[in-house]
């Protein structure tokens, strides 16, 4: 059994509401480091056999939005 985890993220060009609203908070809290903040998922699959191709069709057509977020794939020592 391979685990596969999918990164998903908001494409750096599109604004990401919850990442502002997530930064606004936090330098209210006394944090006034922070520069940025971006939101994002994460996505864990168990596979019998790991297969790049399949993992990228499933990313394309149902775990991310290509027109609008990018995705990274790593799979799990």
């Amino acid at each position: 059994m391979t685990t596969v985890r999918v990164y998903v993220t908001l494409k750096p060009s599109l604004l990401d509401s919850a990442g502002r609203t997530v930064a606004q908070s936090l330098g209210k809290l006394g944090y006034s480091e922070l520069q940025e903040v971006r939101i994002g998922k994460l996505i864990e699959l168990k596979l019998e056999t790991y297969d790049e191709a399949r993992v990228k069709e499933m990313c394309n057509k149902l775990l991310a939005n290509p027109v609008i977020e990018d995705y990274r794939i790593e799979v799990a020592p």
